[in-house]
């Protein structure tokens, strides 16, 4: 078995958990599968995954080349309805409340 540590990226909980992966079924598609099983994440909420720190997995050949209790992230597809995403767009589409300041520049 391999064993690798995964968590979903910018959870309150950023603790990984430990996943086990059959050595002679080492296929992104186990990868996915195992992981989102294990968190609770529906496979197609998943963007991408990212070996840590900053590497994307693909495909079969860069889960084969994956080792022991090496840490990867599910990066999940950001929903239109997120709260901070309708914030941010009315804070910007409202007019300044001093408009001379917003016509400073640096």
């Amino acid at each position: 078995e391999l064993v690798l540590k995964v968590r979903v990226q910018n959870l309150r909980d950023n603790d990984f958990i430990e996943i086990e992966l059959d050595r002679q079924e080492l296929t992104y598609q186990d990868l996915l599968r195992v992981s989102c099983c294990e968190l609770g994440v529906n496979p197609e909420q998943v963007e991408k995954i990212r070996k840590l720190p900053n590497t994307l997995v693909r495909k079969d050949k860069d889960v084969a080349r994956l080792q022991d209790f090496q840490e990867l992230e599910l990066v999940l597809v950001k929903a239109d309805s997120s709260p901070f995403r309708n914030t941010a767009s009315t804070l910007t589409e409202r007019p300044c409340y001093n408009s001379r300041a917003s016509k400073l520049t640096y």
